[in-house]
């Protein structure tokens, strides 16, 4: 996979030799630093998801939770719930890498970022070519899978999978299952 060195500022350069408190998720959005704290559904999605796709992926790419990726904009700063990256990926000069070398993101909704920042973050991710985009909604108790990004910012096919069935990614060249039987719903952890 090709390199591409990032010489525009990035957004996490705002960020830059500040003391972040743990427990806190930390994203940028249209030039704002956003803190919420990680929800107990999501982090039990990321606990039950990310080790089905680690094992996997073998040596054949990456799986990242929480992450600063270096998108092409300063205005933007994302660290998504999981992300694989693509096999061959290198980092750039600042040691992170960009979002040209994910093959999928899955980012966990929660009543507190439906609607403030999932639409840009679909809108972003489809802009930048991002091949599969997974939203997990304990809410509902479903995953919806988004591919064919367009320049537009949007994704040309949409698929809803219910917990309890396989949800499949289809990556380059492979295919990624992950079982979403264990996916706490909305109610079950009251």
């Amino acid at each position: 996979m090709a390199v591409m060195v990032m010489n525009a500022p990035s957004a996490w350069d705002a960020l830059d030799g500040v003391n972040l408190p743990r427990g806190y998720r930390v994203e940028i959005t249209e030039g704002k630093i956003i803190m919420t704290p990680q929800g107990e559904y999501q982090w039990k999605v990321i606990l039950k998801a990310a080790p089905q796709i680690e094992q996997q992926l073998a040596a054949h790419g990456d799986i990242l939770s929480d992450v600063m990726i270096d998108f092409p904009s300063s205005e933007y700063g994302y660290a998504p719930d999981l992300a694989i990256v693509a096999p061959g990926a290198e980092r750039n000069n600042r040691g992170r890498f960009e979002w040209h070398s994910l093959e999928a993101v899955l980012e966990v909704v929660s009543k507190s970022s439906r609607d403030n920042g999932f639409n840009k973050k679909f809108r972003l991710y489809a802009e930048c070519g991002i091949p599969v985009y997974v939203v997990i909604d304990p809410e509902v108790g479903a995953c919806t899978v988004h591919r064919g990004p367009t320049r537009t910012g949007t994704y040309d096919d949409a698929t809803d999978i219910a917990f309890g069935q396989d949800l499949v990614l289809p990556l380059q060249g492979r295919e990624i299952t992950v079982r979403t039987d264990g996916f706490p719903k909305s109610g079950d952890l009251d």
